[in-house]
């Protein structure tokens, strides 16, 4: 099922259970949700919650949420759990988390954003950027609905913010990934090629 060059590639990593990496990559993927608690504070019914996360709930089932007004209105944003694993690496990192400035460079969608924007507090500044401008669209109609009033949205090359050398407390880097997250999907399965998605590793 899975291109020989990937299951080479990470049982060659010491650090990865392959068996139990390929194994996950087999089953569905949990439905999981962050609540936005400035607008919905509420459990949803039957949801268990993310350990690790203030507002994540694992659902039973996954919602249509093209069709729901509480996603639309941003009252939640649907986020893999392990995602949500960014909320302990801010607070296990950072001293104080009052008057910070982030600079996340790759924002969109928007998930890690509203994530971050909710954790730093509003006497805080986080700056989204992405490059490519439509998915910059997409980040500041997600940042929109949920609400955020300590976030700018950018349009930037990375490079640009070396000019605000030591300005930011935090610079967060969520690279373009490697796909391996989508193999879920035979289209991923098929598209994928250690000459394709491994020249950098």
């Amino acid at each position: 099922m899975f291109p020989e060059g990937f299951k080479n590639r990470i049982q060659d990593q010491k650090y990865i259970d392959a068996e139990a990496l390929l194994k996950a990559l087999k089953e569905p993927s949990p439905v999981s949700i962050r609540i936005n608690p400035s607008k919905w504070n509420r459990k949803p019914l039957n949801a268990v919650e993310v350990p690790w996360s203030r507002n994540g709930y694992y659902l039973n089932s996954r919602p249509s949420y093209t069709l729901d007004p509480l996603f639309h209105s941003g009252c939640y944003y649907p986020q893999e759990a392990s995602g949500m694993f960014l909320e302990q690496a801010i607070k296990q990192s950072i001293d104080s988390l009052e008057n910070i400035r982030i600079l996340d460079l790759c924002g969109a969608p928007g998930g890690k954003s509203t994530l971050l924007s909710e954790v730093i507090g509003q006497g805080s500044l986080l700056v989204a950027n992405e490059v490519i401008r439509q998915r910059a669209v997409v980040l500041a109609e997600t940042l929109t609905k949920w609400g955020s009033v300590n976030t700018l949205v950018t349009q930037n090359d990375p490079a640009a913010f070396g000019r605000l050398s030591g300005y930011f407390d935090v610079i967060l880097v969520d690279a373009p990934c490697s796909g391996e997250g989508m193999f879920r999907s035979n289209v991923a399965i098929d598209e994928w090629s250690v000459e394709k998605y491994c020249t950098l590793f």
